[in-house]
């Protein structure tokens, strides 16, 4: 008996390329209890935080430079589920999704749905990736500065005691013998 609910292969790859990274198309194919499907939003959802912060408190926010890539990789992971639902040939496709009912040839909808997918999905990954590294590598320097700062801090902050302490020694003396 065939299942009621047709699952058609262009509407999951669209669903996948415009709410992929929030798990919609796992809702479209698997229904509301599947728990993978829920467990996209978590990402998703820290990543637009990420993003909020560096929107509001600047690029020098850690915690918004650390959650930010998750956002990117999310988007990335839905245009992949896009890509691979888009280029399931049709016969499998309904064989695997919508079985008892007969193969249904798709057309360009899907195509396009695979190449929308590949633009955002490389955009995505590419600028996550570069903005990430970029700001690992900017604060691995700035930590090497101050690492190297500090010693000489110390060592000009010591001679300072050293000769605030001399100066208070002399003129403790010079008043003594008076």
């Amino acid at each position: 008996m065939p299942d009621a609910h047709y699952r058609s292969k262009t509407l999951a790859t669209w669903v996948a390329v415009l709410g992929g990274a929030f798990g919609l198309h796992r809702i479209y194919l698997h229904g509301l209890r599947d728990p993978w499907a829920w467990l996209h939003a978590i990402p998703a959802a820290l990543g637009l935080i990420g993003v909020q912060r560096l929107r509001d408190l600047g690029q020098d926010d850690r915690l918004g430079w650390a959650l930010s890539p998750l956002l990117g990789l999310m988007i990335a992971q839905g245009m992949l589920c896009a890509i691979i639902y888009g280029l399931t040939p049709d016969e499998r496709w309904d064989e695997r999704r919508n079985p008892g009912h007969p193969t249904v040839p798709t057309g360009w909808g899907p195509v396009l749905g695979v190449i929308a997918a590949l633009l955002i999905g490389a955009g995505a990954l590419m600028s996550s990736i570069a903005y990430g590294v970029q700001k690992y590598f900017e604060w691995d320097l700035e930590s090497q500065r101050a690492a190297r700062a500090a010693p000489a801090q110390a060592d000009s902050s010591t001679m300072l005691s050293i000769n605030l302490a001399t100066s208070s020694h002399r003129s403790v003396t010079d008043s003594s013998c008076s």
